[in-house]
């Protein structure tokens, strides 16, 4: 059975942290970066610092907070903050895809063997989503203050006294590794090493995990997230327990079941909106899905036997690193140069207008066609 290190470039972030940047190596590797999330809008990350350990703890610990009862979980509910900090429960956020026609037509040029499933119909996703913020503070008025709202901590003890820790330690692992293949992918466009980590630095990042009950959503081809691009800047994953989440690489169409090396400390990256605009559409957000498969459901069956006092959710191990909210988004214009060149060959949204605005007011409009905001 493939992986994605036999599909997608491995980036090893190792090299970057122990090597001069201005080494041919170093250089080399940065290309390959920024020539991944252009080709492939997803690339895999090798760094020696993450560890598998704190990954386990952090999916235990969301396990055991979403498997409390639904009055519990309701009071960690933020709609007043359009969900951005605390809970969102399941049949919340609608892909927004089913009404986006060019997102609709994204699919029908896709070869029908390669299409997501049908997300036609707008029902909300069933998965529920913790929403924890890993951002710093702006030292100015921020002109998006819900976007910059306190985090939540769960109410029951034995969840919110390890809560905290936990969600800071694995948070941190996967915002160290974002931010320098933040780093490393604007070497390899030609810009400065800092130009995306600095665009971000007050950025409202997210540790985002996502959980889908597999007892009540456990049939195959159930849609646990349809099809969708992420509205940040960049997206970063650890492994999940469960099999599910499908890619689609830009340059093929073809979609791509998100299998980690077995074994190895490895994370997957892939591109969203912002990076999307900044680079005038020369690098694209990456779609994807989380779907019940044939997999799934083998892991489900082996987990009831290894595993009988675990819940049966699947969650995903999610972050996501935002630029500032106060930053004006504008395209590059030698990006948007190349971009123009690498997309004349393309016939599908050839002519994306990237208009300037406020990283808010972009997450704002995103938030709108997914049903999180009035």
């Amino acid at each position: 059975m493939s992986t994605l290190s036999d599909t997608l470039p491995v980036i090893d972030l190792d090299v970057f942290l122990s090597q001069p940047t201005q080494s041919t190596r170093v250089q080399e590797e940065c290309n390959k970066a920024a020539d991944a999330l252009i080709t492939y809008g997803a690339l895999l990350v090798h760094d020696s610092r993450v560890s598998e350990e704190d990954n386990d703890t952090f999916l235990d610990l969301i396990e055991d907070y979403f498997a409390q009862p639904i009055e519990d979980l309701q009071k960690d509910e933020r709609p007043e903050l359009h969900y951005q900090v605390g809970v969102t429960l399941e049949n919340t956020e609608k892909p927004k895809c089913a009404v986006d026609e060019p997102c609709l037509d994204i699919i029908a040029n896709l070869d029908s063997a390669e299409r997501p499933l049908d997300v036609s119909g707008h029902h909300p996703d069933p998965k529920c989503r913790f929403f924890w913020k890993m951002g710093s503070p702006p030292p100015y008025e921020t002109e998006y203050p819900a976007l910059n709202a306190p985090n939540v901590v769960p109410q029951a003890p034995r969840i919110s006294e390890k809560w905290e820790s936990t969600m800071e330690k694995w948070g941190h692992s996967m915002k160290n590794a974002v931010e320098n293949i933040a780093e490393m992918t604007a070497i390899g466009l030609g810009l400065p090493r800092e130009f995306i980590k600095d665009a971000g630095k007050y950025g409202p990042h997210l540790l985002g995990p996502t959980a889908s009950d597999l007892v009540k959503y456990g049939q195959k081809d159930t849609i646990l997230a349809g099809f969708h691009t992420d509205l940040n800047c960049l997206t970063i994953h650890g492994r999940s327990r469960y099999p599910g989440l499908n890619i689609w690489a830009r340059n093929t169409g073809k979609r791509i079941p998100v299998r980690f090396p077995p074994t190895g400390r490895y994370l997957l990256v892939q591109a969203g909106k912002q990076i999307e605009h900044l680079t005038g559409g020369l690098i694209k957000a990456g779609f994807h899905e989380v779907v019940v498969n044939e997999a799934t459901l083998q892991t489900v069956e082996w987990r009831k036997e290894s595993h009988p006092d675990r819940p049966n959710i699947r969650i995903s191990s999610t972050f996501f690193w935002h630029l500032s909210s106060d930053y004006e988004l504008v395209p590059i214009p030698k990006l948007s140069e190349r971009a123009n060149a690498f997309n004349s060959s393309q016939t599908a949204n050839q002519h994306t207008a990237y208009e300037r605005m406020k990283v808010g007011q972009q997450v704002q409009n995103e938030l709108k066609h997914i049903a999180l905001m009035a």
